[in-house]
């Protein structure tokens, strides 16, 4: 219980959203060599993914990391206060690269917000692919295992 009080501490702290965890569904596991993982599931019945990393992280990384998860992400989290994070940083790092240039539509970021740092990340889960939720294991053929099953679709109120 101390910990699932901790996580939510840390979310609301670092997303600014206010999370009461109803379980947690992959206690904190190894999703890569330097990622580790915890999936919860709140009262209002989102499954979220929290991800952090020793290393340096990406949006790309953590798509990465979540379909290896076996998940189907509805949304990244962005940090607090900073609503459009992703746009902005991928909109500095098109600008670093071509610097006469201006944005002229959302196409043009596609492959720079993947470069945006992104540690800790949050993931709103809209699925579980074949209820199933995998963790690293470098032992493991394919390099992932089963560490928790759950089937778990969000559906849309009409």
């Amino acid at each position: 219980m101390h910990d699932e009080r901790a996580l939510a501490a840390l979310i609301d702290d670092q997303f600014g959203l206010t999370v009461e965890i109803q379980s947690v569904v992959l206690p904190m596991s190894d999703v890569s060599r330097t990622a580790q993982a915890t999936v919860v599931l709140d009262r209002t019945g989102e499954l979220l993914a929290y991800i952090t990393a020793r290393a340096i992280m990406t949006l790309g990384d953590v798509k990465r990391l979540v379909r290896r998860m076996g998940l189907r992400p509805e949304r990244f989290v962005p940090p607090k206060h900073q609503p459009n994070y992703f746009d902005d940083v991928a909109t500095e790092k098109f600008q670093a690269v071509f610097p006469g240039m201006n944005v002229t539509s959302p196409d043009d970021l596609i492959y720079y917000r993947t470069l945006v740092p992104y540690n800790p990340a949050l993931v709103v889960i809209s699925e579980v692919k074949r209820g199933e939720i995998y963790q690293f294991d470098p032992d493991a053929r394919g390099g992932y295992r089963v560490g928790a099953r759950l089937h778990y679709k969000r559906s849309e109120a009409i």
